[in-house]
C-alpha cells in the first residue's frame, strides 16, 4: 500500500483533502501534517512514497520542504498543491517537484497525478537500473558552458546577444544550433547565418534543449565498437521524433516540453553504449539475430532499457518531470493511465512514427507497424487515429510514400 503525506498549514484544506480522497483509503495510507517541520519529522519516522505540499507556509515553505525531502529521501516523489500564484516561490518549487497542481484540484486529477508519479518512481528505482547506473562510476555532470547558458536563459534580463556570446564559446553547441536553424527542424521558414539569428529564430527554450542534446553526446563518449552510422541514425531519429511531436494535437501548454522529451528520448542509449559497450554491442547483435526490438534486446541483457536509464540521468540534470515521465515510458505507454493525448503518449507516437519511416518501402502499406505495435495502439485507443497522425508527420518532414 502506498504511503502519502499531505502538508498544508490550513486545517480546513487538509480536512477537504481527507474528504476528497476518502475513496482511496483502501489503496493509500494517508497522513496529514500542518507544517514543513512536522513533515520532516514524519519522514524521519517512516518512509513515504509521495509528499504533497502547499507552497506558502509559515516557517519552512513548500519549496524548502521539498528540497529537503529530495536531498534526504530521494526515493520519495514530490508534488506541489497550492492556490498561490507567487511566481518567485513557484520558480523555486519547479526544480524540486515532480508536479505542480493548483487549488482547487479535482479529485480525479489529484489521484491520477499521485498514481503516475508513483509509477515513475518505481520505474526509475528498479534494482536492474541501479546496477547499470552503478557501472557509470561517478555520475556525469553538466559542463560550465551549459550551466552558464542555462542560468542566462533563466534570467529574465538576459538578451539574445548574451545568449549568443555564451553559445559561441562552444563549437559543438554552435554547430548543432546553426544546423537546426538552417534545416527547418522546427518548421522555420528561413535559416540563420549567425548564432544571434539562430537564437532569435528558435527561442530560448529550444536553444537550451539543443544545447543539452549536444552536452549529452559529449558527456557520454560511445565506444568505437559501435558504427558511426548508428549514431548518425540515432541523432536523425531524435530530430525527426521532435518534429513529429510538434505536429501532434497536444495542448499548447505541453507542446514545448513534449518536443523537448521527444528530442532527448533516446539519451539513455548513449549512457549504455558509453558505460557498457561490450554488452551494448551484444544487444545490437541480438536485434539482428533474433529480429527483436532494441528495447527487447536491452531488457534481456541489462534487465532494463535505455528509456528508464535516460529518464533517470536526465532527471538528475533537472529536465521537467513531465518530460522525464514521457522518456521513461515511451516504449511502454500502457504502464500509466492517460487522459487524452498527453506528453507521454505524444512521445510514444512520435517515436513509433519516426521508426516506421526508417523501414523498407514494402512496409509502407502496413504503416511501418508490427503486430505488437497495433495491439499497443488499440489498447491505448489510438489505432484508428494513427494513419492521420502519420500522414501529417510525413508532410511536415516532406516524406513521400511509394
Amino acid at each position: 500500500m502506498k504511503r502519502i503525506l499531505f502538508v498544508d498549514d490550513e486545517e480546513n484544506v487538509l480536512n477537504g483533502i481527507r474528504r476528497m480522497l476518502r475513496s482511496s483509503r483502501d489503496e493509500w495510507e494517508m497522513e496529514f501534517v500542518a507544517s514543513g517541520e512536522a513533515a520532516l519529522q514524519a519522514c524521519s519516522e517512516r518512509a513515504f512514497d509521495v509528499v504533497v505540499s502547499d507552497l506558502r507556509m509559515p516557517g519552512m515553505d513548500g519549496a524548502q520542504l521539498l528540497s529537503e525531502i529530495r536531498d534526504r529521501y530521494p526515493g520519495t516523489a514530490r508534488i506541489v498543491l497550492s492556490g498561490y500564484s507567487d511566481a518567485a516561490l513557484a520558480a523555486k518549487a519547479v526544480p524540486v517537484a515532480y508536479r505542480v497542481l493548483g487549488k482547487p484540484c479535482e479529485p480525479a486529477e489529484l489521484k491520477e497525478t499521485i498514481d503516475r508519479v508513483c509509477t515513475l518512481q518505481e520505474v526509475i528505482s528498479q534494482p536492474a537500473l541501479r546496477r547499470v547506473i552503478g557501472t557509470l562510476g561517478e555520475l556525469p555532470t553538466l559542463s560550465a558552458t551549459y550551466l552558464a547558458l542555462s542560468n542566462a536563459i533563466n534570467d529574465e534580463c538576459s538578451s539574445i546577444s548574451t545568449i549568443a556570446k555564451i553559445v559561441e564559446q562552444d563549437v559543438g553547441m554552435s554547430t548543432k544550433i546553426l544546423q537546426v536553424a538552417n534545416c527547418g527542424f522546427f518548421g522555420l521558414s528561413s535559416g540563420a547565418s549567425s548564432i544571434a539569428q539562430a537564437v532569435g529564430y528558435l527561442g530560448m527554450n529550444v536553444i537550451k534543449t539543443l544545447a543539452l542534446q549536444t552536452e549529452t553526446f559529449r558527456t557520454f563518449v560511445p565506444s568505437a565498437r559501435i558504427p558511426t552510422s548508428y549514431w548518425e541514425k540515432m541523432q536523425r531519429n531524435s530530430q525527426h521524433t521532435a518534429v513529429i511531436a510538434g505536429t501532434l494535437p497536444v495542448t499548447r501548454e505541453i507542446r514545448e516540453v513534449t518536443m523537448i522529451a521527444a528530442l532527448l528520448h533516446d539519451a539513455g542509449i548513449l549512457a549504455l553504449a558509453s558505460a557498457m559497450p561490450d554488452q551494448f554491442a551484444l544487444a545490437l547483435d541480438e536485434i539482428e539475430q533474433k529480429n527483436c526490438s532494441q528495447v527487447e534486446a536491452e531488457e534481456a541483457i541489462f534487465g532494463t532499457s535505455h528509456a528508464e536509464i535516460g529518464a533517470y540521468l536526465l532527471g538528475l540534470w533537472g529536465i521537467p518531470s513531465i518530460a522525464i515521465e514521457a522518456i521513461a515510458h515511451h516504449h511502454h505507454p500502457s504502464r500509466i493511465h492517460h487522459m487524452g493525448l498527453d506528453c507521454s503518449l505524444a512521445v510514444y507516437l512520435s517515436d513509433l512514427i519516426a521508426h516506421g519511416m526508417e523501414k523498407p518501402p514494402d512496409d509502407f502499406h502496413d504503416e511501418g507497424l508490427t503486430a505488437s505495435d497495433r495491439i499497443e495502439l488499440a489498447t491505448l485507443g489510438l489505432l484508428d487515429q494513427y494513419a492521420g497522425f502519420r500522414g501529417t508527420a510525413m508532410q511536415a518532414l516532406d516524406v513521400g510514400t511509394p
